[in-house]
């Protein structure tokens, strides 16, 4: 999608640290400038054994930032960078650098921006598998996503080291629009409560069983967010799930499909946007054990009850109190997608319909992209595979440009 028409002019303030991938820094400063916006750079010193700070300067026009006390006659760089930008973005991040900023270490201009700034912060780490994956640097992510800073996870693929895995810098387009995601946005849901359900759901079977599904919670999360920032008192109920909540939002957590609909029914009078991207149980053991069930040899029967509908439930009750509620339902399908999602926009009194194919590997349940089709009574649009960020800002997108147009 070129979302370029979305923004303003923006000033875009890239961080650029010392690894291979520093290389590619070039090529997103001009993907940036294709998109109108105004590019600076802020370089560690070891990021400039990798790219010259020459080429940056000649593709942005401006002087590249190394030192804090480059030109002593100048006011503090870091607080006039930090001031100055719109959105800090640091590509690619090196370990060192997230673990430094996730913990608040500033002892050099890139890191004494972050720390400054209170623009939205974006990172796309580039590492070795090893390190990527390493507790340090994952403790440091869990840290960061925290402190409000937007992670655009690397891609799998083939390392600069020669080893094959996680921790290769993500796409340059995925980067871009995670950026774009982040610029300052028009408060247009200020005054707007928007309930958004996330996460799985888990149905005891025993003490120590349940069942479930392999939601992460990662959309639900990233639509809380995006409903935030554009001035949105968000309510988050969420399943259980090891995503960060964003700053600023309100979370209520919960384990059963009855209990996110209890949950969901206690603020519902303040509700006026409700988005159902929680995967809910359908069903249910009709008997919970009490303790561990123990194996005895014998074969046993689980029998399952229907869970209430969660999202058809609770948009019928807003819509009864408030005729202008909006409500998006996510279908979740392995074929026939958009036939099954249609029959749910009507099942669930929705106004859209979100349908995705978790079958796919890719996207989906557990994975950092998504692709979807936006189903509604009057079209049908299909978002191709983009960051769940970026799905997002979409989905956002079209709920506040629906709202006005009634």
């Amino acid at each position: 999608m070129d979302s370029s028409n979305n923004h303003m002019k923006k000033t875009v303030l890239l961080g650029i640290t010392g690894g291979i991938a520093a290389y590619k820094s070039a090529e997103l400063v001009r993907s940036l400038q294709k998109r109108g916006h105004n590019v600076m750079c802020v370089m560690t010193r070891h990021a400039c054994e990798f790219i010259g700070p020459t080429t940056l300067r000649g593709l942005t026009g401006h002087p590249v930032a190394l030192d804090d006390f480059e030109n002593p006659s100048a006011p503090m760089h870091h607080l006039s960078l930090a001031q100055s930008c719109d959105v800090f973005a640091i590509v690619p991040a090196t370990a060192n650098v997230m673990a430094k900023i996730a913990w608040g270490v500033a002892d050099d201009l890139l890191t004494t921006t972050a720390v400054a700034t209170k623009a939205p912060v974006v990172i796309a780490p580039a590492m070795n598998t090893a390190m990527w994956q390493s507790k340090q640097n994952q403790d440091a992510l869990l840290k960061l996503k925290e402190r409000g800073v937007s992670i655009i996870e690397p891609a799998e693929g083939y390392l600069a080291c020669g080893d094959v895995g996680e921790g290769k810098l993500a796409d340059l387009d995925a980067i871009v629009q995670g950026i774009e995601a982040q610029l300052s946005f028009a408060q247009d849901l200020s005054d707007t409560t928007v309930l958004v359900t996330a996460g799985p759901t888990r149905e005891r079977i025993d003490a120590v069983r349940y069942l479930s599904n392999d939601s992460s919670g990662k959309m639900g999360y990233a639509l809380a967010q995006q409903a935030q920032r554009r001035g949105a008192r968000v309510i988050l109920v969420s399943g259980p799930t090891q995503q960060y909540p964003p700053r600023d939002v309100e979370v209520i957590r919960v384990e059963s499909a009855q209990e996110m609909l209890t949950a969901g029914r206690e603020v519902l009078p303040e509700v006026d946007i409700i988005i159902g991207a929680a995967a809910v149980s359908d069903y249910r053991p009709r008997e919970v054990y009490q303790g561990k069930t123990k194996r005895d040899g014998s074969e046993k029967t689980l029998s399952l009850v229907e869970n209430p509908d969660v999202i058809a439930t609770l948009a019928s009750e807003l819509k009864q109190a408030n005729s202008q509620g909006f409500v998006v339902a996510f279908a979740a399908e392995v074929e026939h997608i958009c036939e099954n999602a249609l029959v749910k926009l009507d099942n669930k009194s929705a106004d859209l319909i979100v349908a995705n194919d978790v079958s796919r590997e890719d996207i989906g349940f557990n994975a950092s992209s998504n692709e979807v089709i936006l189903i509604s009574k009057n079209e049908m649009r299909e978002l191709q595979k983009s960051s769940k960020e970026q799905i997002a800002f979409d989905i956002i997108e079209y709920i506040v440009r629906e709202r006005g147009n009634r």
